[in-house]
């Protein structure tokens, strides 16, 4: 018998937006980090900035792999006129959200 070849599934920018944007429609499924928290408050990056980062922005880089196999990715979008900030998020198994940090894509 041959052993079944097992196939690797990569998560698309695309496909990791649209479960994303559709998990963050309800605020009960995004978790803040502690880490996510404290760069929030000295970045003045708020909660509902966050909520909408992640329920309208872009991700322009692989989705990758976690050591638990989750997905972690980095949603960007611009706020505040043109500043662009990013969430470093991770599409948790029980398909809620992880924040793990905020950063401002544009560093002044």
């Amino acid at each position: 018998r041959r052993a079944a070849s097992v196939t690797t599934f990569r998560l698309t920018c695309g496909s990791a937006e649209k479960r994303i944007r559709a998990a963050a429609q309800d605020s009960d499924n995004v978790i803040f980090g502690d880490h996510a928290l404290e760069r929030m408050e000295e970045r003045g990056i708020y909660d509902n900035n966050v909520l909408d980062i992640l329920r309208g922005g872009h991700i322009s880089e692989n989705p990758t792999l976690t050591e638990y196999g989750e997905w972690k990715c980095k949603v960007t979008k611009k706020l505040r006129g043109a500043r662009e900030a990013g969430v470093i998020t991770v599409i948790l198994h029980n398909g809620k959200l992880f924040i793990k940090t905020v950063e401002w894509e544009d560093v002044r």
